[in-house]
């Protein structure tokens, strides 16, 4: 495979940087690198839920993770670089971003998930010298971004972030921006990526013993060159069609709560955030095929969201909950986040909108009740329930995990001629309902630099199942299956 030019630069400038310090050479040589193996097995049907042929998915993947880390005095490097095999096009990585999982048709196949790759997750340089807090680090690099809720951020970006965690206090801020997937085979960012600035902050104090309140913000300054349609050409879905500037402000207060290791006998979290912001949008060709009148249009967006939840410890080992969120009808959030967390309890992080779902905070709102079990670090379960409904019955949601069509046949032959999403059925709020299912067995732990936190959240072996089944609702009509699923077994060891 061929490396692309950003992959080639990003390998080079990791190595360099680390290598470069012959101290911090021999320490990564003794004892800072390693190798994650992860063994992926999907089942997946009907994520166009029956609209159209195909959508299923079987397969098996390896995906391979060789890192190196090394420290010196108040400098410290980390790369780490991803070789993947597969029988399927099939998701060996929950930061996987949605656009990527081969369900986007392109004309130059620039953006054509393979089942063969490489690729660099990550390679930094920190620095935590600049305070004599423990906690406090600056880091330069592709990086692994991350929040508790995972509803801001969650991802491995090209950053420079500054991180500052003591006992009262927690910080973040930062700027960031994609320039490249550092992938064999995704050549060119999704449109959404293309020159799309983020710079974001966050602290959280913690005002009584494990009570903690904060504030966040995040601004997007997107001025990509947008890509006006031809009249006689053919569009291509990696055309970037919106930018401009969209502000978010929020406040937290939690209890802790998305830290498995409390013990705590009742846990909650509430969040609340603003958003506001302008956006510049292409126009589309005339029915006619002809130019139209204005090539963009220009619009305020704002909104709302809101996630609240409580757990309950019945004992040691068990715990159930219930949880809703709510995002106005032209809420939207800022393309970063995972929405994976802690919230059940567990060391496990599951999607707060659903494994078959994945629900995003637009135009939904969701309840969700749960049960969680512990064993020692050996074992953890998670059943949870979840009811989906728009707020606005007449403006449609985002789910990265639905992908259904409505189908331009030919009144002859039956012959597809063309496909586009399916629209939701005007006033009918109901999405649907899913249940998920989270297992896992816990080996071995491991002792990692407490550096790679960020970048590797889990212990040094597990095996775990992560499923959902989905329901679709009135919402997407009478035309569509009654179920959909998508299940996962992972198996990963570290050495």
């Amino acid at each position: 495979m061929k490396l692309n030019p950003f992959v080639k630069a990003g390998i080079g400038l990791t190595f360099a940087l680390i290598w470069s310090c012959p101290t911090l050479a021999a320490m990564t040589e003794s004892k800072n690198f390693g190798l994650e193996v992860k063994l992926t097995g999907q089942s997946e049907d009907d994520r166009d839920l029956g609209t159209a042929r195909g959508g299923d998915v079987n397969g098996i993947g390896l995906d391979l993770r060789p890192w190196v880390y090394g420290e010196s005095g108040a400098w410290s490097a980390y790369a780490m670089g991803q070789a993947v095999t597969s029988t399927d096009i099939i998701e060996t990585d929950t930061l996987q971003q949605s656009d990527s999982e081969g369900t986007q048709t392109t004309d130059n196949s620039d953006r054509k998930t393979k089942k063969n790759y490489l690729a660099m997750r990550e390679f930094w340089v920190g620095y935590s010298g600049l305070t004599p807090y423990p906690g406090e680090m600056l880091k330069f690099g592709r990086q692994r971004l991350r929040n508790d809720d995972g509803q801001w951020r969650d991802t491995n970006i090209e950053a420079l972030n500054w991180t500052f965690d003591t006992t009262l206090l927690r910080a973040n801020a930062g700027v960031a921006e994609r320039f490249s997937e550092y992938r064999t085979d995704l050549k060119e960012l999704a449109p959404k990526d293309k020159d799309r600035l983020h710079a974001y902050a966050d602290a959280a104090y913690q005002w009584t013993p494990g009570n903690w309140v904060g504030i966040r913000g995040h601004h997007t300054h997107d001025d990509g060159k947008l890509d006006y349609p031809e009249p006689g050409v053919a569009a291509d879905s990696l055309d970037k069609k919106e930018n401009g500037d969209i502000s978010w402000l929020g406040l937290t207060a939690d209890s802790d709560a998305y830290n498995w290791r409390n013990t705590n006998t009742v846990n909650y979290w509430g969040s609340i955030t603003g958003m506001s912001g302008d956006r510049d949008t292409v126009n589309a060709l005339n029915a006619d095929g002809s130019r139209p009148a204005q090539a963009k249009r220009s619009d305020n967006v704002d909104g709302w969201a809101t996630d609240v939840g409580v757990r309950l410890r019945l004992d040691p080992q068990w715990q159930v909950g219930a949880a809703y969120a709510r995002a106005s009808a032209d809420y939207e959030q800022n393309g970063l986040e995972s929405n994976r967390s802690n919230y059940t309890g567990t060391r496990s992080r599951v999607h707060r909108f659903g494994e078959a779902f994945r629900g995003e905070m637009n135009n939904m709102q969701t309840a969700t009740l749960f049960g969680s079990w512990m064993l020692n670090d050996e074992y953890d379960a998670s059943l949870i329930y979840h009811k989906f409904w728009r707020v606005d019955g007449n403006k449609p949601v985002g789910s990265n995990g639905i992908n259904a069509v409505e189908n331009n046949t030919d009144d002859v032959t039956g012959a597809i001629l063309s496909s586009t999403s399916l629209p939701l059925q005007d006033g009918n709020k109901d999405l649907g309902q899913e249940m998920d299912l989270v297992v896992t067995k816990y080996f071995k732990q491991g002792l990692l630099p407490a550096a790679l936190s960020q970048s590797i959240d889990e212990p040094s072996a597990l095996v775990r199942f992560r499923g959902g089944v989905f329901k679709p609702g009135d919402a997407y009509g009478s035309q569509v299956d009654s179920y959909m699923h998508r299940a996962f077994i992972d198996v990963i060891w570290r050495f």
